[in-house]
């Protein structure tokens, strides 16, 4: 590897475990995103001195949030793999499978945390604080349904207003007389 994939790869894999995903799968993540060709098992422990094993397991990971994907060679019985090319696909597929490994059953305890009829005074601040939680990680649930429909262009251009954003509520806000309880609107 070059210095510039090394320093890459290497803070990849240290970014990854801060991430929650295992610093060799990271690492095998950055070396297949920024090398132009397909690699196989061997060819990526040779490159980044890890074990077969532990180049199976990683790639085991990163299918199963399908962030690589299989190329096979006609004649070679070897597994290729790349990593997803359009970093916009990137982001939408770790976003749906962050969504569906952690929002999903947080919801899930929430709403069955809330149909349980609350009896004791702290069990009725505690649902009343549960609610809370529940409808934030709800609205956002719902908002990252609308941004997985956007086009790669359109979620740049809101991702680049940033700030511009609350100038434009703030403004609406004026001229309307305040916010909306519905954030849908």
């Amino acid at each position: 590897m070059t210095p510039l994939v090394q320093t890459f790869v290497s803070h990849f894999g240290e970014m990854g475990s801060r991430w929650g995903i295992n610093r060799t799968v990271g690492q095998i993540y950055a070396l297949l995103f920024v090398t132009e060709q397909q690699l196989n098992a061997d060819e990526i422990g040779e490159k980044l001195g890890i074990s077969r094993s532990n180049v199976s397991i990683g790639l085991k990971e990163l299918q199963s949030w399908g962030l690589v994907r299989i190329h096979r060679i006609p004649g070679d019985r070897r597994e290729y793999f790349t990593s997803l090319g359009d970093v916009w696909e990137i982001f939408r597929v770790v976003a749906a499978e962050r969504r569906r490994r952690e929002v999903a059953p947080t919801l899930s305890v929430l709403r069955e945390s809330l149909l349980v009829q609350a009896e004791r005074p702290e069990d009725v601040f505690a649902q009343q604080r549960m609610r809370e939680m529940h409808d934030l990680v709800d609205l956002a649930n719902n908002w990252f349904d609308d941004l997985q429909r956007l086009s790669p262009e359109s979620l740049a251009q809101l991702m680049k207003m940033g700030g511009k954003v609350q100038k434009l509520l703030s403004a609406k806000d004026k001229l309307f007389g305040g916010g909306s309880k519905d954030s849908r609107d």
